[in-house]
């Protein structure tokens, strides 16, 4: 058994049943491996829908058939009965069967999984100690739309933390608090069974150090700092002009 067209898939047995695993986009090859055969059949899903069929081994009289679902992406060999599914999509993962006159079925469990996006990690949120030098990070791991991944944060290469969803198209966030100074390398990393996506970190440039008891996290906050410092500078200056003048 093998992908055919694809650098991402996995092919296994379980129970019987061959199990392929693909990106969204690639191409996949159901191979038959089975020779001298004769009046092929395949379908597709729960319904058992036929898509394929070819009465006579090399022949080019091949019947495709469910045109609303696949259109032209499928591609049956007509010496081998292997099939293949050019641009597959989320929708085409489930079970295909392939029934061959004198032969007991085969079954293909194909699981297609969407391309990944590139983790997102903001630094929004800083605390400072009683002196007021910046001691801790909180880090914000997010992603949105997706399903079946995993998301993780990694120190190096110890696993720190992870979240896992099966739902569809949903946003996953997971949370790190790091101290300023930590000079080790963090990554976020987002993957299902066949594919990962990284963003590695610099915690020098995501939280900066500020002298004094000012501690800066964020262009909002500091903007929030300046404005707070002008109005009490400006109060204080009325306050002192008054009272000379009183």
């Amino acid at each position: 058994m093998f992908c055919a067209l694809t650098f991402f898939c996995l092919w296994h047995l379980v129970d019987g049943i061959n199990t392929v695993s693909v990106m969204e986009g690639d191409s996949v090859t159901l191979q038959t491996n089975v020779t001298n055969i004769r009046n092929i059949q395949w379908s597709f899903g729960p319904e058992k829908t036929v898509i394929v069929v070819q009465f006579n081994k090399g022949t080019p009289d091949i019947d495709y058939f469910n045109a609303e679902r696949f259109r032209d992406r499928l591609q049956m060999d007509n010496q081998t009965g292997s099939l293949t599914i050019k641009n597959i999509r989320t929708t085409d993962s489930g079970l295909y069967q392939l029934q061959i006159i004198k032969y007991i079925p085969i079954y293909f469990n194909v699981s297609v999984y969407a391309r990944l996006p590139i983790p997102v990690v903001d630094s929004s949120n800083c605390s400072s100690s009683s002196s007021g030098s910046l001691q801790n990070c909180s880090l914000l791991c997010s992603v949105v739309n997706v399903s079946h991944v995993t998301l993780s944060w990694y120190k190096r290469n110890s696993l720190l933390s992870s979240i896992s969803v099966s739902d569809l198209s949903i946003s996953l966030s997971l949370p790190l608090e790091v101290e300023h100074q930590d000079k080790n390398t963090y990554s976020c990393v987002l993957n299902n069974p066949i594919s990962s996506k990284t963003t590695h970190l610099d915690i020098s440039q995501l939280c900066q150090t500020c002298e004094g008891s000012v501690h800066c996290c964020g262009f909002t906050e500091a903007v929030i700092r300046l404005v707070i410092s002008a109005v009490v500078g400006v109060a204080i200056v009325a306050i002192v002009v008054y009272e000379i003048k009183s």
